[in-house]
């Protein structure tokens, strides 16, 4: 059986999917109705970085989702690739949005309408540039949140990536001056990252209510996929508990790590990265050898 999983914020580049909008029907119409549901320029955006708004939140989200939905139906039509050949979907942050989709647990005119809310509101969360996240390369989410408390840190872990890949999130002041900390306790490499703010972290907390509301109200439909969850890493059948992960996801870890671990763990061999760069690929093989990992970007990775 085949896992597939689907890339979140950061994966996005000037110009994805452009080889598949030009060579498939199937992908012009995916754009058409996404944009007719969100009011969005995608193809400007995506395409040509209209206003180089192609690296604003609320705008990446849904660009990404739009790629990320576009890869997979084409690779599906192409390799006559069906839900019965699917084992288990998960995504990372907003990926797990793309994964709802793909698996049709929810409409793509839901899941385009809560991406596009969701980027706005994480958008808007917090004064721009007052908080941020940081990148921390070499101990595992352990040792970091160990180090967090030892020394009283105003901070979160954000994302749990790999076993030597952990992103931090908090006040833009508070990340620089804990640097030093982290470099003095082994980290390799500490990177602040291009961001607008502390996403998957306290300072979400009133976006993320507002966002729930809007999920408690969408309707998610049955499917035989499996789904593993940001929020607690488990799998997951029952729509009730993919819903109550949904509403939790935003200010909390995402726990990529321990998902990876999971596939691992029941037994899942052949993992499938759709969507832009082949980022999820490389944190996947610092976690586990034991996966067949193919990654579909472009046309020529389907063919």
């Amino acid at each position: 059986m085949t896992s597939i999983v689907f890339p979140g914020q950061g994966s996005q580049t000037v110009g994805m999917v452009r080889d598949f909008y030009d060579n498939f029907k199937t992908a012009k119409l995916i754009f058409e109705e996404i944009e007719d549901y969100t009011k969005i320029d995608l193809k400007g955006i995506i395409f040509n970085n209209f206003n180089d708004n192609l690296n604003l939140t609320q705008f990446t989200q849904i660009s990404i989702f739009t790629a990320s939905y576009t890869i997979f139906k084409v690779y599906c039509s192409e390799k006559n690739l069906v839900n019965t050949d699917i084992n288990v979907m998960l995504g990372h942050s907003l990926g797990e949005y793309t994964a709802l989709a793909c698996c049709d647990r929810i409409s793509l005119k839901d899941c385009s309408l809560i991406l596009k809310k969701r980027g706005e509101l994480m958008n808007n969360a917090v004064t721009p540039n007052v908080t941020g996240m940081a990148a921390l390369i070499g101990k595992t989410s352990d040792v970091i949140q160990d180090i967090i408390d030892k020394y009283n840190l105003n901070l979160e872990i954000a994302n749990d990536n790999s076993n030597i890949q952990i992103v931090i999130s908090g006040n833009i002041n508070e990340l620089k001056k804990s640097e030093e900390i982290f470099i003095n306790n082994g980290i390799k490499k500490f990177v602040i990252l291009n961001v607008s703010a502390a996403f998957h972290s306290k300072y979400m907390l009133e976006a993320q209510k507002e966002l729930s509301n809007d999920i408690e109200n969408l309707i998610f439909k049955d499917n035989k996929i499996k789904i593993i969850s940001n929020y607690d890493a488990n799998l997951h059948s029952d729509n009730k508990i993919i819903k109550k992960n949904l509403q939790n996801q935003m200010a909390n870890r995402v726990n990529w790590t321990q998902s990876i671990k999971k596939l691992e763990e029941i037994g899942e061999k052949t993992i499938i990265e759709i969507g832009p760069n082949k980022i999820l690929s490389g944190l996947i093989k610092r976690i586990s050898n034991n996966f067949d990992i193919i990654s579909i970007s472009n046309i020529s990775d389907v063919k």
